[in-house]
């Protein structure tokens, strides 16, 4: 085998680092989209995105176990549990309330004033 000018070596090598950069980049994405399919399992969307992106961003600058070790300790907090919504009295006989008539101008008992 013929020895490689340095200029074919060169371009060899540029080559080869074009080719291993994009397949790095290819890893990443598949990486990257395994991890967000873990997210989608998550109940996230308690948080807002603000707050998601930033603790997720704190968790990778200081790295898995130093994260894990600080978060550990808390205690959790429970979740939310849904309330009931708040019950009428037209609810309890499962039809609409009872419209009163509407008042005269003049006051109807002591205690009411004047109409509006």
């Amino acid at each position: 085998m013929p020895k490689m000018s340095e200029r074919e070596r060169l371009a060899k090598i540029e080559s080869d680092q074009k080719r291993l950069a994009d397949e790095a980049e290819a890893v990443r994405r598949t990486l990257r989209s395994g991890y967000g399919a873990i997210c989608g399992e998550l109940a996230v969307e308690r948080l807002s995105e603000r707050e998601f992106r930033e603790i997720v961003g704190h968790a990778i600058r200081l790295g898995g176990s130093a994260t894990l070790t600080a978060l550990k300790p808390l205690q959790p907090v429970p979740p939310k549990a849904p309330t009931a919504p708040e019950r009428r009295p037209s609810d309890e006989h499962g039809g609409a309330a009872r419209r009163r008539p509407a008042p005269d101008q003049g006051a109807a008992s002591a205690g009411d004033g004047p109409g509006l």
